[in-house]
């Protein structure tokens, strides 16, 4: 299980490995609020909200909320995967690189 997107551990590591600066923001939700964590990813840059709902009453299951304040993402886009691949496919997209990739296209 710690293995899973859904992990704050392992996706934060990820992100890091991946070029990306991120930032533990709050993980103390209720136990009936359906978010488990929120991170920001490139702070200072594109500063993107990335919220982890668990289970959600609506939706019945797992997704991510990235929101940016409409910089970058178009509204609050919400990603029903499982893939990080497919996480930074759509931070790419968007536009936002991480400094790793911002390196690798100025050199």
């Amino acid at each position: 299980m710690a293995n899973k997107l859904t992990t704050l551990g392992y996706i934060s590591k990820r992100l890091r490995d991946s070029g990306y600066d991120v930032q533990k923001l709050f993980t103390e939700y209720s136990e009936a609020d359906p978010r488990s964590w929120t991170i920001m990813i490139d702070p200072g840059n594109a500063s993107v909200f990335c919220t982890c709902f668990l289970n959600d009453p609506f939706i019945g299951e797992s997704f991510f909320e990235l929101y940016d304040g409409n910089r970058y993402i178009p509204g609050k886009f919400n990603l029903k995967t499982s893939s990080f691949e497919v996480l930074v496919e759509h931070l790419v997209k968007f536009g936002i690189l991480g400094e790793e990739r911002v390196r690798q296209v100025i050199n």
